[in-house]
């Protein structure tokens, strides 16, 4: 499935939220856990976990009503480690969410490129526009400047070309003609000289259509006998490979895309919980349950039972409510 089609799936949503809400029981269930000596976790998980994101942001404002107390604030002084990095994470509105994610990907020494390449090539334009304004409001600086003094080379390109969100096109309309156009060109850029031409690849991956760029791809096998990853792999390296392979993935197929991110954050030694967190909060309520579809028909096994595998205590359970059953 194409990248922008997962925007339209209502079956994809994991976390639908309570029918019969009303945000003062909850808020008072949240305060109880927190009173005192103590915390009761599974009261936590119970209540934000099932609930939509609309909804945490009701019991916030009711909790303050009635407590005067800030919410986020009472759950972090309440709560530590990746139990407390996922709570909080699900109680930040959804931009503002992949804002936080985008700013502490670059805030301080070093830069986690892999976080803004995922986040630049997943998301649609509208959504991204939602990003950088919620960025701008919560940060008092732009995203894409942001983004320019962090990064450099053809990397600070891509980026800034992908922000640009010039890749939507839900019309499907394809022109052969320019898709063979562009296959040639991605050749002569590449395969055929010494040396490759990084902005034509760039200009090409980053302003055509989704259903576009697969013809684009289909094309360009026939002309230079093997895939465009392949290319792409020969051709460059580094976070620039990494966000060129990431267009090509989200192109392909978005919900594969996600799948393998949540794979690779819980194969081997270690997690990495903030791939796992970032991933599994924000496709909760778009197409979550689309990405475990995926994820079971590449890996041959369930999200839950990896997460089973490789989690644990107040953190594994949390994680296990929001993905919801497995099929």
């Amino acid at each position: 499935m194409a990248w922008w089609k997962a925007w339209i799936e209502q079956e994809g949503v994991s976390v639908k939220g309570s029918p019969h809400f009303n945000p003062d029981p909850d808020a008072e269930t949240l305060y109880k856990a927190m009173k005192g000596v103590g915390t009761n976790e599974q009261a936590i998980i119970d209540v934000l976990t099932k609930r939509s994101n609309a909804q945490r942001q009701e019991i916030a404002k009711s909790f303050k009503a009635q407590f005067g107390k800030d919410l986020t604030e009472t759950l972090k002084s309440e709560l530590s480690g990746k139990f407390e990095r996922l709570i909080i994470a699900l109680m930040y509105p959804p931009y503002s969410y992949e804002a936080k994610e985008l700013y502490d990907a670059m805030k301080g020494l070093g830069t986690k490129e892999g976080v803004i390449i995922e986040i630049l090539a997943s998301r649609t334009k509208n959504q991204l526009r939602e990003i950088m304004k919620a960025y701008e409001e919560d940060y008092g600086s732009s995203l894409e400047e942001d983004i320019q003094a962090d990064t450099s080379g053809y990397l600070e390109r891509i980026l800034v070309c992908l922000l640009q969100g010039s890749r939507d096109d839900l019309s499907g309309f394809v022109d052969p003609g320019l898709a063979l156009q562009d296959a040639q060109d991605l050749y002569a850029a590449g395969e055929k000289i010494c040396g490759t031409d990084e902005m034509k690849f760039i200009t090409i991956l980053c302003t055509r259509s989704a259903t576009h760029l697969m013809k684009v791809f289909e094309e360009y096998e026939k002309i230079a006998n093997k895939s465009i990853e392949d290319s792409i792999k020969s051709e460059t390296h580094g976070s620039l490979e990494e966000a060129m392979l990431t267009v090509v993935k989200c192109t392909r197929n978005l919900h594969s895309y996600f799948a393998e991110r949540l794979y690779y954050a819980m194969k081997g030694a270690g997690t990495r919980d903030g791939t796992l967190i970032r991933n599994i909060v924000s496709r909760s309520e778009i197409d979550l349950n689309l990405i475990k579809h995926q994820f079971n028909k590449m890996y041959g096994k369930t999200l839950s039972s990896m997460i089973m595998e490789d989690t644990s205590g107040d953190y594994k359970n949390a994680l296990l409510n929001l993905v919801g059953n497995d099929l």
